[in-house]
């Protein structure tokens, strides 16, 4: 049994918790890792028959689609018992086909050896212009921050390039010689631009200084350019050099005003670049790199009230626009030559993406699908007349057909008369009645969470459970209005959206409030935390990974990493208004005695973007102040950071055990 937890006077009375590594912080997460392990053996623990059912329906031994880039294949493999892909390269066939080759097939890096038995993440993953080197980066804790190698595929031979706090990013300029990197700085913010040599000191080329703006490297899709971004979350200025010349002079393209977002790219009639400045819905403008200022941008594509220009894709074949419309990304295609086109979708509710592996010049682009009931399918789609060639389905081993599930589509009403989507998957042939039901919600920056297919899903899908979606405001799923329109003093929409959501589901008698369950990770724990902290009785359960549920308190400290940057989506606590609206509605500040769901709540011991005391801090003030018995369970991983564990099979483990819990607390349909 917990003993229990220390609770200090004042203020904050777990504040204790944030002293890292102190002996008794690791004691109470050692404590709370114990007793979950105790309450989950001891209730019907299935933990080890859901892993094997998610294990079966993966093909474990497996072949990525191959990239292609000049005479090369590049592509990975899965194979059973390994936790991480291996990346080779084979010579493209003559035939031009996708075939691999395996008298010319070379292994360029096993990750598998490189991890042994502790945490690890690939960063970047580039091969130089001319094929014979491979950069990488690789975080070994969590906490995303990256150590750089360079390998010389003939022989090997792999460097260590010494940089410091690497982010990870690594951009080739066009000699293959020199490497562009970005380090952090002492708060962990993208910082610092480097040029890099196998033989040389790093070289420092540029410092952002605003602490609310973040720095990105990338080069253009048509490979003449580099391009470095700052970025904050509403306004945007990006430098250009040519990518033939490392040792040059960077040029500004415009620059930054408040509120002024653009992303720029590169193709065959110049600069592309996607700009906020005629209205939220962002334009599509063009423009010489010679002279790339504001005043020369032309207008190619106008500025649309009805939906938002939220992505281009850039080809020497045509242009492909990604416009966000009623909660669905549409592609309307223009080709070099040729009317412009609009590509069709065969569900109502889907995820779709351009997706890389088609050289700049190629006449296709591949485009990856997937909805809640079907697993993502890759197809080449030519540019020019609009024809779709299935290049990979991903594969759902076992018993699987996807009409077998049905996918739905909810609208919720808002106090203030917004209609919230909501996008349900459940078994045609279900049980009658309320059903338990999945309810998972983000709701900040600007994400848009598009349905998504997910081969463990299938197991609470099997079991009659309905899976559901609220695309509430705070995310961008109905347009840049709807992001807007739940960040800063508008943030109470995104919880009340989606008290609507759940509200409207427990209507429609698709579920009721003993099986209900409400999930969400990092910003979507925030939303978590408040509506049960709000609306507790609505909800049998309630899962919050890495949840940032301490914001009132992070918000105010600008020390801790990423804070300032922040300001911009939650507001500068220096404003007393602002701190007193933060304090209305962090769920931290606002728990109080009554009765909660039951919750199981997740941390990682390296996040540096929600640090792991936010989810013991709230975990211990919650154990003292519910006034009910139901289970409260922190599971903290303690060799993981902010995505929790690194490996495939790691990652099952995590989702079998919340699975676990919620088979335990939630009674079937009926």
């Amino acid at each position: 049994m917990l003993q229990p937890t220390r609770r200090d006077t004042g203020n904050d009375p777990y504040a204790w918790l944030e002293q890292r590594d102190a002996p008794e912080v690791l004691t109470f997460l050692e404590q709370e890792n114990q007793a979950t392990e105790t309450w989950l053996a001891s209730h019907d623990d299935q933990r080890e028959i859901l892993f094997e059912e998610i294990r079966g329906r993966i093909r474990e031994t497996d072949l990525s689609l191959p990239g292609v880039w000049g005479p090369w294949l590049y592509y990975q493999r899965t194979e059973t018992g390994a936790e991480y892909p291996r990346y080779f390269r084979c010579a493209k066939p003559v035939d031009g086909s996708l075939t691999i080759d395996p008298a010319s097939e070379a292994l360029l890096l096993d990750l598998n050896l490189l991890a042994g038995d502790g945490f690890l993440q690939l960063g970047d993953y580039a091969i130089s212009p001319d094929h014979q080197w491979l950069a990488y980066s690789l975080d070994r804790q969590g906490d995303e921050t990256y150590s750089l190698y360079l390998q010389k595929i003939d022989s090997g031979t792999v460097t260590e390039l010494p940089l410091e706090n690497a982010d990870g990013s690594l951009v080739w300029a066009q000699d293959s010689q020199h490497l562009f990197a970005i380090s952090m700085d002492e708060t962990s913010r993208p910082a610092h631009l480097w040029r890099l040599r196998a033989d040389a000191a790093p070289v420092h080329l540029f410092h952002e200084q605003d602490q609310r703006f973040y720095l990105h490297i990338y080069r253009s899709s048509s490979e003449q350019w580099l391009l470095l971004a700052s970025s904050s979350k509403n306004t945007c200025e990006v430098q250009l050099l040519p990518a033939d010349q490392p040792t040059g002079t960077w040029r500004l393209i415009e620059a930054r005003r408040s509120g002024h977002e653009y992303h720029v790219d590169h193709g065959p009639e110049g600069l592309i670049i996607r700009s906020n400045a005629p209205g939220e819905n962002f334009a599509l403008f063009q423009a010489e790199p010679e002279h790339p200022a504001f005043e020369h941008w032309q207008q190619i594509a106008e500025l649309d009230t009805q939906r938002t220009l939220e992505d281009m894709s850039v080809q020497k074949a045509g242009l492909l626009l990604h416009y966000r419309d009623q909660g669905l990304i549409t592609l309307e295609v223009r080709p070099e030559a040729g009317a412009p086109y609009q590509v069709k979708m065969p569900d109502a509710v889907y995820s779709l993406h351009v997706q890389g592996g088609e050289e700049y010049a190629s006449e296709f682009v591949r485009l990856r699908y997937e909805s809640l009931n079907r697993p993502a399918q890759v197809s080449a789609l030519h540019i020019a007349n609009g024809e779709q060639r299935v290049l990979k389905q991903i594969p759902v081993e076992g018993k699987f057909d996807p009409d077998d599930y049905e996918v739905m589509r909810e609208w919720a009403t808002a106090a203030d008369g917004s209609r919230i989507p909501i996008s349900l998957v459940a078994a045609r042939e279900r049980a009658p009645g309320p059903a338990p039901l999945y309810l998972y919600g983000y709701g900040a920056y600007g994400a848009s969470m598009d349905p998504w297919f997910s081969h463990a899903r299938l197991s609470l899908l099997e079991r009659g459970w309905i899976f559901a979606i609220a695309h509430v405001r705070g995310g961008a799923d109905l347009g840049e209005a709807w992001y807007q329109n739940g960040k800063l003093e508008h943030k109470e929409n995104t919880f009340s959206d989606f008290i609507a959501c759940a509200e409207h589901l427990l209507q429609r008698g698709l579920t009721d409030s003993a099986r209900l369950v409400i999930a969400g990770g990092s910003a979507g724990g925030l939303l978590i935390g408040n509506v049960i902290n709000q609306r507790p009785e609505l909800f049998a359960a309630a899962v919050a990974d890495v949840p940032f549920v301490d914001v009132f308190n992070t918000m105010n400290n600008p020390d801790l990493p990423l804070t300032i940057g922040e300001y911009e989506e939650w507001g500068d606590m220096n404003d007393p208004v602002v701190a007193e609206r933060v304090r209305g509605y962090a769920p931290y500040e606002q728990v109080r005695e009554q009765e909660y769901p039951a919750l199981f709540v997740t941390a990682g011991y390296h996040d540096m973007r929600v640090q792991y005391w936010e989810a013991a801090k709230w975990v211990a003030k919650l154990r003292h102040c519910k006034t009910d018995s139901r289970p409260l369970l922190l599971r903290t991983q303690m060799s993981a950071g902010h995505g929790g564990a690194s490996g495939r099979y790691q990652a099952i483990r995590e989702l079998a055990e919340e699975y676990s819990f919620l088979l335990a607390v939630i009674p079937p349909a009926g």
